[in-house]
């Protein structure tokens, strides 16, 4: 297992995280738990969850996964050997505070409740979910309309969040603060803010990031360099489109296409880009989601990727190929289907 460091901190996390968003919904209590015993088994150190979680999101599951971890570090008592990172909802969901967007005052009471239902009294890296002016992640790249923002409103509620988490980094309740869901613009301006008002600085930013989805490569990859924020990858595979399960109009039970109908991931061009990885994979020998995941850890921008499983067969088997280093001919091969299909999703 490799350590990074996150951001401009002291704080080292493998480069590999658990993810947990199943928790509570598609994944019962004893199975996140197992899981959490497979990752600590492996060296894993660090966490990630949110307070929406668990997915589908409902008014039901909302929080059960904090819950779930909780419990574990209340039986277990090893909440100091994790790296636990957190996230508020940015809005639009009306079992979260009746839908409206986060802000200071949203920020204080969320992070209350994680920690009660955390178990904990402090998270190292509290992150927003994503941005409450509308991002161009998931579906929405192509409804994105950066030209109906305010830009004074904008800026005002990102001052007025980075106060807030300044107080609860104050009051030891929060150790470092990251986005999700971000832009290059948007992460520049929080970069710019904290550093005007000596307020706390971002140290990471979670977005998709997989082989068929890759626009962090060019404006948020030079950002990252330079600013020193880190990518933290969820989906690397593209939602199990990676895995070929999703082929031929296929929905296996209980995955993802399942129960988010209408999964937008799956197109002609996404399912085109799929074979052809898919062949690379069986042309070198390798197991495709072996290749997925150790593609997203060779990029010099990743911090971590983040690996979620419904079930703990699943999880195993994405830890048994963490081994694996891709070949530069291989990445130049991947390289060259990249640029055929640069966006197929």
């Amino acid at each position: 297992m490799d350590f990074k460091t996150l951001g401009r901190t002291d704080l080292k996390v493998t480069d590999i995280c658990l993810g947990t968003m199943t928790w509570g919904s598609q994944s019962t209590e004893a199975e996140g738990h197992a899981q959490i015993a497979m990752g600590r088994d492996a060296g894993i150190n660090f966490m990630d969850t949110a307070e929406l979680y668990a997915v589908p999101g409902s008014p039901e599951t909302s929080g059960r996964t904090e819950e779930i971890i909780g419990n574990w570090f209340a039986a277990n008592k090893d909440r100091d050997r994790w790296v636990l990172a957190s996230k508020i909802g940015g809005g639009g969901s009306p079992f979260l505070r009746g839908g409206r967007r986060a802000d200071g005052e949203g920020i204080r009471e969320a992070l209350e409740k994680s920690l009660r239902r955390l178990k904990t009294d402090y998270v190292d890296l509290y992150q927003i979910h994503w941005a409450s002016r509308g991002h161009y992640h998931f579906q929405h790249y192509w409804d994105y309309a950066p030209h109906q923002q305010d830009t004074t409103d904008v800026l005002a509620n990102l001052l007025d969040m980075l106060d807030v988490l300044g107080e609860l980094v104050r009051e030891g309740k929060i150790r470092h603060i990251g986005v999700s869901n971000e832009t290059t613009w948007g992460i520049a301006q929080w970069l710019r803010l904290a550093e005007q008002h000596g307020l706390p600085r971002l140290v990471s930013v979670q977005n998709e990031y997989n082989l068929i989805r890759r626009q962090f490569d060019h404006d948020l990859a030079e950002l990252s360099h330079h600013e020193d924020v880190g990518l933290l990858a969820y989906s690397p595979l593209a939602g199990g489109m990676l895995t070929g399960k999703y082929l031929d109009g296929a929905t296996p039970p209980a995955s993802r296409k399942d129960y988010q109908k209408g999964f937008w991931r799956i197109n002609e061009h996404s399912e085109s880009a799929t074979r052809h990885y898919l062949a690379l994979a069986e042309q070198h020998g390798i197991d495709p989601i072996h290749m997925a995941i150790a593609f997203c850890r060779s990029r010099p921008f990743m911090t971590a990727t983040i690996i979620g499983a419904t079930r703990t067969a699943q999880l195993q088997h994405v830890l048994a190929g963490l081994e694996l280093k891709l070949s530069p001919e291989l990445l130049r091969e991947i390289d060259t289907i990249h640029r055929l299909q640069p966006r197929p999703i």
